[in-house]
């Protein structure tokens, strides 16, 4: 005769997993909240600047230079300055960023002092930016004798985000597994033969993409320009080692503090113009990084 199946057991009531469920539940509630106001606030000031930003922004905007007339004024002296800064920074940076990065990941010996640089580097990573612009004036407008000249700026800017790069860079030779290092050296392969022909291509795409969302932040970048010299009013194109330079940001700056109307849609024009420029460089980034990850 079978026997009738065992009665389920009643559901227990534990108050302790309820709190903790609840609990979870208020977290993702108001994370979501945050996220939402974050959202609807970066809507608001995209809405509000690209209203009245892209009226201006024109063929005659994107070839004039500035004036004190809103309608004759132009952004190509800055859009210039900011080019050739941002090339200059990326000569100075990718040698020496990803030269130092190799040396610490597969030359340097677990030591002290390589632990004290790798903590080093880590800590200028957090720098303000205006401690780099009073240092470029100290060393390099004044001490070298550059002058308040756009390669001052350059190199003040190549500081800021070396260690950026490096630390990036690093963490993409690291990436590689060391089981690729060991195959390369079994075929007899020296250090610099491995380096060069099986991490580095390896690596590659992660130091591309560190480079260029410091790229990023260089060209966003104010206060240390300011303190090496570029002014708000140029209308010339800049010479790298002439005085008198100017870049978007610092154009920016300039005619937002105009209280007339007109130049406050030209600010919100370059804005415009500069928040492009971001999101192609941080947009390179994401695909560097999607081809890496898929290939």
């Amino acid at each position: 005769m079978a026997t009738s199946a065992a009665a389920p057991a009643a559901a227990r009531f534990e108050p302790l997993a309820m709190r903790r469920k609840l609990a979870g539940t208020a977290f993702l509630g108001f994370c979501l909240l945050a996220v939402g106001v974050l959202l609807l606030t970066l809507t608001v000031l995209l809405w509000d600047i690209l209203s009245r930003g892209l009226p201006w922004l024109d063929a005659g905007f994107l070839t004039g230079t500035p004036s004190r007339r809103a309608e004759r004024a132009g952004v190509l002296p800055a859009l210039v300055g900011s080019v050739e800064i941002a090339l200059l920074v990326a000569l100075i940076t990718f040698p020496i960023g990803v030269a130092a990065a190799i040396h610490l990941e597969e030359y340097a010996t677990d030591s002290r002092l390589n632990r004290l640089l790798r903590t080093n580097i880590a800590n200028l990573a957090g720098v303000p930016s205006i401690v780099y612009g009073i240092f470029g004036l100290a060393i390099f407008v004044r001490g070298i004798g550059l002058g308040f000249t756009l390669l001052a700026g350059a190199l003040t800017l190549s500081l800021l985000i070396l260690p950026v790069v490096i630390i990036a860079s690093m963490e993409a030779l690291r990436a590689v597994p060391q089981a690729q290092r060991e195959a390369a050296f079994a075929l007899g392969g020296s250090r610099w033969q491995v380096v060069r022909g099986s991490v580095l291509p390896a690596a590659a795409p992660g130091i591309l993409t560190g480079i260029i969302l410091a790229m990023a932040r260089a060209i966003g970048e104010t206060a240390p320009l300011i303190l090496v010299g570029a002014v708000t009013f140029v209308t010339f194109l800049p010479n790298p080692v002439a005085s008198g330079y100017t870049v978007l940001p610092i154009q920016i700056y300039q005619w937002a503090g105009d209280p007339r109307d007109d130049f406050q849609s030209l600010a919100a024009a370059a804005i415009t113009l500069l928040l492009v420029l971001m999101f192609v460089l941080n947009a390179l980034a994401i695909v560097r990084a999607m081809h890496s990850r898929c290939c």
